[in-house]
């Protein structure tokens, strides 16, 4: 694992920094060169901080997220899944441009996917199923309910599939009405 001698504060301004690039000119015009000098930084520091490229974009984009799902629990399923949509909402722009931006560079890039996976997806999936186990643990879905295993895919679907089928962005009002009429009712809630 890395070796952090970067304080919360600076660590948080890097990864700041490096979102606004990627907007700016995507990820493969993204260097650690262009990073360095962006923050001011060593390219030495860079590379001892997250020793590539690929794993500086997935803990950029972990570290700006405006919500961690481990710290959502409202008391009900329904109450946490409108709760990360709603706390989602001033970056979900700026947050669904980048994931347009970075879907090509994914399917080029073997480590950005890797990186993502370990240091993105893979966490955020796991929040998602202690968040979904508890409400197994509530009572709210029965244990077993088959859909229990696809409410990432579900949730990722609506992203995706409203742009393109719509040409609208998914807004605080459609992803709470598909958490509603989709999400819930597949969970068998």
């Amino acid at each position: 694992m890395r070796r952090s001698r970067l304080s919360p504060e600076r660590e948080r301004e890097l990864c700041e920094a490096v979102v606004d690039m990627l907007q700016e000119v995507g990820y493969d015009a993204l260097t650690m060169d262009a990073v360095a000098a962006r923050t001011h930084s060593s390219k030495a520091t860079l590379y001892r901080q997250w020793k590539s490229k690929p794993q500086l974009v997935a803990t950029a984009l972990r570290c700006t997220k405006p919500i961690l799902l481990e710290d959502i629990d409202t008391g009900s399923l329904r109450g946490d899944l409108h709760e990360i949509v709603r706390c989602s909402e001033p970056s979900r722009e700026r947050d669904a441009a980048l994931m347009r931006g970075l879907a090509q560079a994914v399917h080029e890039h073997e480590d950005l996917q890797e990186a993502l996976r370990e240091l993105l997806v893979y966490p955020e999936i796991e929040a998602l199923n202690a968040l979904l186990g508890r409400a197994v643990d509530r009572g709210e879905i029965a244990p077993g309910t088959p859909a229990l295993r696809y409410v990432g895919h579900i949730v990722c679907g609506a992203y995706v599939a409203r742009p393109f089928i719509e040409a609208k962005e998914p807004d605080l009002e459609y992803l709470e009405d598909f958490i509603d009429a989709v999400i819930l009712p597949a969970l068998g809630v």
